[in-house]
């Protein structure tokens, strides 16, 4: 099981300061994955994810405030998650694009694993927005990053090296656009390889639509 501490949204000082009170938030937010994630926010209840979780009802409380809270939380460790997931992928890239095809093959496996995390992040849009908005500005802020390296190297367009913010913007949210959508359709719909399901997606950045 991934080990990822999480700061709790709860009032100050209900952070875990042990190893064991780690474990012990880390089987809640698990417990709550599965809860949310089968259930929806509206139907899931403080009381089935403790007894998901086989924790008393006043250990939640110990670091949560409440069931918003909670999921406030999930969001962050999801996002969290898919960046420790796809991160390990990239290193020994080819090049710039090559790593873009990692990085989407390791998100879809991921999402084959975690298909949880798409009603978790949609679900967020009404429940914790700020969360929401910020799990995606995020995820674009790093593929930016990506992007702006890529280009200095010579393996991308040389204006997403410069001063033009708005077209390395742009750029970084489409990417992270199909990738979404891909994972959706590839890997909560219905899984495919995720190589090949890459390398297609690949192919479109590096040879367009055009005949």
């Amino acid at each position: 099981m991934m080990e990822i501490a999480v700061e709790s949204p709860a009032s100050e000082g209900k952070a875990p300061r042990t190893a064991r009170g780690e474990r012990t938030l880390r089987r809640i937010l698990d417990a709550a994955l599965r809860e949310f994630g089968e259930r929806g926010f509206a139907d899931s209840s403080v009381s089935s994810i403790t007894q998901r979780a086989e924790v008393a009802l006043g250990t939640f409380y110990t670091y949560f405030d409440s069931k918003e809270a909670l999921f406030a939380a999930l969001v962050r460790d999801m996002s969290e998650r898919v960046r420790v997931a796809v991160a390990p992928a990239i290193p020994g890239a080819r090049d710039a694009l090559d790593a873009e095809q990692r990085a989407l093959a390791a998100y879809l496996d991921f999402v084959k694993e975690h298909r949880e995390v798409y009603r978790i992040i949609d679900e967020a849009e009404f429940v914790d927005p700020a969360g929401f908005r910020t799990h995606y500005e995020t995820t674009a802020e790093r593929i930016v990053d990506r992007l702006r390296a890529g280009a200095a190297k010579g393996e991308m367009r040389g204006d997403l090296a410069g001063g033009d913010a708005l077209e390395r913007e742009v750029a970084a949210w489409a990417l992270m656009g199909m990738n979404v959508f891909l994972g959706l359709r590839f890997g909560v719909w219905g899984t495919a390889d995720s190589t090949a399901v890459a390398a297609a997606a690949n192919r479109l950045l590096r040879e367009g639509l055009s005949a």
